[in-house]
């Protein structure tokens, strides 16, 4: 991967820009594989969750990239989030320390909430304090809040989450949310950013897209990312893992980027995280 990102979250913990992500792949050695391969390629920051069940397979892969002297544990970003099932403490707790045995790993970098659910975090927060204060995880944030989820914790807890990861993509440019993320240093991290291959054929980004020899979600990635966006895109195929990772050598113009944030559709791919039901 040329010239690989980071970003500084607000806790002062560096994190790649560019990530690669897990949702929906099953577990097993194909996954395995395919994470050692994006480590091997150059990505150093991978995203599972705990509802994915496939933690197993990603620290499978990460620990036989370790062995094999690709990289160093300390040089990957590795995230993982607990599911709405389990948000008292101690089930946040218990779900913190079964990924970790799953992945077989020390420690997480990042450990999120994966959805606000109906106001039930609270208690789950607390958790994510707790192994953040006891040095156990690196950071904490969540995944699919909303700007009223965001002022609770802000007002009612010490620690405020480095992350927010939403669904973002041209479609869905979230702009009133990212404005306040940014408003309270809390970075926005992007879930489905090619939409699940819905943008792959707009004629807009083709165009784009066929300015600088790359590819429509090459565009899409680029663009996050001159947002300040951390992205994750998601595939198990060798060279479309190492084509995700050719960004670095482009940038797109102002007016570019502006014409990708004007096709926006407040259109979503997942659930509204005030309509989802647990």
């Amino acid at each position: 991967m040329n010239n690989q990102k980071y970003i500084q979250l607000n806790n002062g913990v560096d994190m790649p820009v560019l990530g690669y992500g897990v949702f929906r792949v099953e577990d097993g050695s194909r996954l395995a594989n395919a994470v050692k391969t994006a480590i091997k390629i150059g990505y150093r920051s991978i995203d599972t969750a705990q509802i994915y069940g496939n933690e197993a397979s990603v620290g499978q892969g990460i620990n036989e990239a370790i062995n094999e002297g690709l990289v160093k544990r300390e040089e990957l970003f590795i995230t993982s989030k607990v599911w709405n099932d389990g948000l008292t403490y101690q089930e946040t707790l218990d779900a913190y320390n079964e990924s970790l045995s799953k992945m077989g790993l020390d420690y997480l970098d990042l450990y999120l909430i994966h959805w606000p659910g109906e106001d039930k975090y609270q208690a789950s927060w607390q958790a994510l304090e707790t192994i953040y204060n006891e040095g156990k995880v690196r950071a904490i944030g969540v995944s699919n809040f909303q700007i009223t989820h965001l002022h609770q914790l802000l007002n009612d807890f010490e620690v405020k989450p480095v992350i927010n990861q939403i669904e973002l993509h041209p479609f869905l440019t979230q702009a009133a949310l990212r404005n306040f993320c940014a408003d309270n240093n809390i970075r926005v991290e992007a879930w489905s950013p090619l939409m699940a291959g819905e943008l792959l054929e707009n004629p807009q980004l083709k165009k784009i897209a066929e300015r600088y020899n790359k590819t429509i979600a090459q565009i899409i990635l680029s663009w996050d990312i001159q947002h300040g966006i951390i992205t994750i895109p998601k595939s198990v195929t060798e060279s479309r893992i190492k084509e995700n990772s050719e960004i670095f050598d482009f940038e797109l113009t102002k007016e570019e980027v502006k014409a990708i944030d004007a096709l926006n559709k407040d259109k979503r791919s997942g659930p509204h995280p005030d309509e989802f039901n647990f």
